[in-house]
């Protein structure tokens, strides 16, 4: 089961399609990382695909949050910008990795979770 985490309805879209066409299960989608929380805790997803730039909180911030549940989804960050610019947030983080929006795809996703 995965969430998708991203401020754009257009993306959070794609991104379903994309999952769900490579046989992932998609259980929600939201547009903000305080929902992201909500919704996580509810749903209690396997997967979480979470942008790094949202309209409240960012996804490090969603990300560390998640941590700290009694069972913590796999996070796995995604963003437009190159992962140069985001690679030492990134290690620093409690995700499972960093996948490029224009690379976004269920075996990558596989490739980062195991």
């Amino acid at each position: 089961m995965v969430v998708v985490v991203d401020d754009h309805e257009g993306f959070r879209a794609v991104a379903r399609a994309l999952l769900e066409g490579d046989g992932l299960v998609v259980v929600a989608e939201v547009a903000d990382g305080r929902a992201a929380l909500e919704v996580v805790e509810r749903l209690a997803p396997d997967l979480v695909l979470l942008d790094v730039h949202l309209p409240d909180l960012d996804g490090f911030e969603v990300s560390k949050q998640l941590a700290l549940l009694p069972n913590p989804p796999v996070v796995v960050l995604t963003s437009s910008r190159p992962i140069s610019d985001l690679r030492r947030r990134i290690e620093e983080s409690p995700v499972a990795g960093f996948v490029p929006k224009h690379l976004l795809f269920a075996a990558a996703l596989s490739a980062l979770t195991g």
